[in-house]
């Protein structure tokens, strides 16, 4: 009975320090519908495969979205011709790179420091990274879905009117049959919407989030306080102490756990005191990149194949980065 209050207390704990949090996410998110100008973001982005990742994963400071935010966008930055290095950047790097992000880090280790910047850098690196090597793609509907192809062919050279690029990025939210609808037939242009049409657009996204994250952070919650109080102390402290086993254990969790990046610093803070800095550095960086949500997500856009790289690509970096934190910064 006493695991039981302990960990109903770890529980509520990890949720009020998350909520503020994930509600400051969405509502901006969601408001960043209708403000962002992006066809001057388009119109500027670099050609060049290194800046253009490089700037692509930077993107995220004007696009403060999740993981379950930056497909969509991503994908409308595909259809509207963006080259692909700066959306594969934007598509790693986004749910880590922005200020949100950022924020609720630096809150939750805030006397661990390097944690912030380390997560920052890492991400920035393995995106730009990721993102180079797959500019030697020269035939981009090899590895893109059919719709998402056709749309990279009828995509205007001139952005004038564009759709936002923000707009949809709920497309999974509604079920399959849903996604696949708008998947085959997403608008290159639409006209000007009106200050209502804005507003129930914001108020929509608002609630669907709320709806989806809500629940995840619920669940990870849940996860990580019944670890912390229902598994042996000798065993956490045997896996959280070695300087590779716990680098692999915490990506596992990272990926199956599927957190939202706005809070997964709090789930991550609850191990602290046990995991090494790499390994908590592996679940904060490689998370936000790859879990089964975003995963599924992902093959609205890539076909299997280039998601199994992606996947392979990002997870190599990763571990190299943190075993490095673990064996000469630690």
């Amino acid at each position: 009975m006493e695991q039981l209050n302990n960990a109903f207390t770890l529980f509520l704990s990890l949720l009020v320090e998350a909520i503020p949090f994930l509600l400051l996410g969405v509502m901006l998110s969601s408001i960043l519908l209708i403000c962002i100008d992006e066809r001057w973001l388009l119109a500027h982005v670099p050609k060049n495969p290194v800046l253009g990742a490089f700037t692509g994963s930077c993107i995220g400071f004007l696009f403060p979205v999740c993981e379950c935010g930056n497909v969509p966008v991503a994908r409308r930055l595909i259809m509207q011709g963006v080259p692909l290095p700066v959306a594969i950047g934007f598509l790693i790097a986004a749910p880590t790179v922005n200020p949100i992000v950022i924020w609720s880090t630096w809150i939750a280790f805030h006397d661990r420091p390097e944690i912030v910047v380390l997560r920052v850098l890492f991400s920035l690196i393995i995106a730009t990274i990721v993102g180079c090597i797959f500019s030697v793609q020269t035939d981009v509907k090899a590895i893109l879905q059919p719709a998402i192809a056709l749309g990279t062919i009828r995509a205007e050279p001139k952005l004038n009117n564009s759709v936002s690029l923000l707009d949809g990025g709920d497309f999974m939210l509604g079920g399959a049959g849903t996604a696949t609808k708008r998947m085959t037939q997403i608008p290159i242009q639409q006209p000007k919407r009106s200050w209502r049409a804005n507003v129930n657009l914001v108020i929509d996204n608002i609630v669907q989030e709320l709806r989806e994250l809500g629940g995840v952070l619920i669940l990870g919650s849940a996860v990580a306080a019944a670890i912390q109080t229902l598994t042996p102390r000798e065993l956490i402290v045997s896996l959280g102490s070695g300087p590779i086993i716990s680098i692999i254990v915490m990506m596992i969790l990272a990926g199956s756990i599927s957190i939202c990046s706005t809070v997964d610093s709090f789930f991550a803070l609850s191990f602290a005191a046990t995991f090494t800095s790499g390994s908590l550095l592996a679940f904060l960086v490689f998370g936000p990149m790859f879990d089964l949500k975003s995963i599924g997500l992902m093959l609205s856009i890539f076909k299997p194949k280039a998601i199994f790289y992606l996947f392979a690509i990002a997870t190599q970096l990763t571990f190299l980065l943190t075993l490095f934190v673990n064996f000469h910064v630690s």
